[in-house]
């Protein structure tokens, strides 16, 4: 088993996954910023600074299906409650391979700290870079145990037209290196638009977030 969530990841993003065997695999968080639950198909990550002992007598005491026991709300509920950090959402985890060539779209960088999705996305990234086609933004960054995620906006007068495809293969081709994606699972338009560009889906994740609870729920990751 890796020892660490990258690991874990950049094994996932060549194919390969922890056995499909029922258990969870806890591991130290990859920063100060990010814990929280990945669930592989039969195989569970929870990648958090607390003893891993209560991780698993806290799954145990669930008495309840082990393959969904980690995403089971009494689970992240407990968990929040014992490292004082919160969730939005559960996410579809999904992965992009690097494609040549140059992206189809005209996109403009922006190079702005001060703009509204630069900010943003320096609350939960690092390294960001932003782009601007007519009618949506990219945005590429450093996200969970450094890999490289992408988001994207499209506005809604240009929506069904295939911008948010275009745009989430554009970071296919500016990346050089595995992009991951992270999405609602109720955002069903999101997820035909990364699925359609060639994204695979890997597991689901829930985030926990040491934001104070005055942030609200703001979180967009797609």
């Amino acid at each position: 088993m890796a020892e660490s969530l990258r690991d874990i990841l950049d094994a996932a993003a060549r194919g390969v996954f922890p056995p499909p065997d029922g258990r969870t695999t806890v591991v130290p968080q990859p920063s100060s910023r990010d814990a929280g639950v990945l669930a592989l198909t039969a195989h569970s990550v929870v990648f958090t600074d607390e003893d891993p002992q209560w991780v698993y007598d806290t799954l145990d005491a669930l008495d309840c299906d082990p393959l969904a026991a980690t995403m089971n709300a009494r689970f992240l509920s407990a968990l929040m409650e014992r490292t004082g950090r919160r969730t939005d959402t559960i996410d579809v985890l999904s992965v992009g391979d690097p494609l040549p060539g140059e992206p189809s779209l005209a996109l403009r960088e922006i190079r702005d700290p001060g703009h509204p999705r630069v900010v943003s996305s320096l609350r939960r990234r690092d390294d960001v870079r932003v782009w601007a086609a007519d009618g949506g933004v990219l945005v590429l960054g450093r996200g969970v145990a450094g890999r490289l995620e992408v988001a994207v906006e499209v506005t809604e007068d240009v929506r069904h037209r295939g911008l948010g495809r275009a745009l989430v293969t554009a970071a296919r081709q500016l990346a050089g290196e595995p992009v991951w994606a992270q999405v609602s699972a109720g955002n069903a338009r999101s997820l035909r638009a990364f699925q359609a560009a060639g994204y695979r889906p890997v597991g689901s994740e829930a985030l926990l977030s040491a934001r104070p609870r005055s942030a609200g729920c703001s979180r967009s990751r797609s």
